[in-house]
């Protein structure tokens, strides 16, 4: 998933950034809110952890910002310790959760995997797809059972394809949600990707719809 992080606490931002990246998520991060409105308006995210205090402009004006425009990717708001009102109000700005600073990062990982799972016809943290599984919490892969050793980008994609099983995902919808920003972003990498991906995966595991992209197909090994 593509994941944005704004929090001017520098050490706190990179250690968050470091963190969801570790669950397997591509991360963009902001330091004010300037530029979380600007990327929130021109990328597409699939949620978004949102300090309030933040300079330049104000999470909650942000948040505001963004429901207004109709943007209605899922939300996690940072608060102070005892600043309650903050926490009522980011609810009532179109906030989808709240954790409270100081915070442990294994609690906003789960938190976070609990907003992605709205937007997936999974109901858990373990994501099956015939025979092949996603632990999202270990962001780990195995098929049958059996443990897949996989890269990052191959992770990834294979994630994003589990998460809509049997849709279509374009090429460029796949390297939106790989790279960060604008870096690297290159269409034709995904064909790489996919077919080395596929040499894991049971056989017709990922179908190629000419001229639109790739969707996951559940097969059964009999193993």
């Amino acid at each position: 998933m593509r994941i944005l992080v704004v929090e001017d606490e520098p050490v706190l931002c990179a250690q968050l950034a470091d963190a969801i990246r570790a669950a397997g998520h591509t991360v963009e991060v902001a330091a004010d809110g300037a530029t979380a409105r600007y990327l929130g308006d021109e990328e597409a995210f699939d949620a978004v952890v949102l300090d309030l205090g933040l300079p330049v402009v104000d999470g909650l004006s942000v948040l505001r910002h963004w429901r207004a425009q109709g943007r209605n990717m899922p939300v996690l708001i940072l608060t102070a310790r005892n600043a309650w009102h903050e926490k009522v109000t980011g609810m009532d700005a179109g906030a989808d959760d709240y954790l409270t600073k100081p915070f442990h990062m294994e609690e906003l990982l789960a938190r976070l995997r609990a907003l992605l799972r709205r937007l997936s016809p999974h109901h858990s943290a373990l994501w099956q797809c015939g025979a092949i599984r996603l632990d999202t919490r270990q962001a780990k892969a195995s098929v049958d059972g059996r443990p897949l050793s996989l890269t990052s980008h191959e992770y990834k994609i294979l994630s994003m394809l589990m998460q809509r099983p049997g849709e279509v995902l374009s090429r460029t919808e796949l390297s939106e949600h790989l790279y960060p920003g604008d870096s690297e972003r290159d269409s034709n990498t995904i064909e790489v990707f996919v077919g080395r991906l596929r040499k894991k995966l049971p056989p017709g595991s990922i179908e190629t719809v000419r001229g639109l992209g790739y969707r996951l197909l559940p097969v059964e090994t009999g193993a």
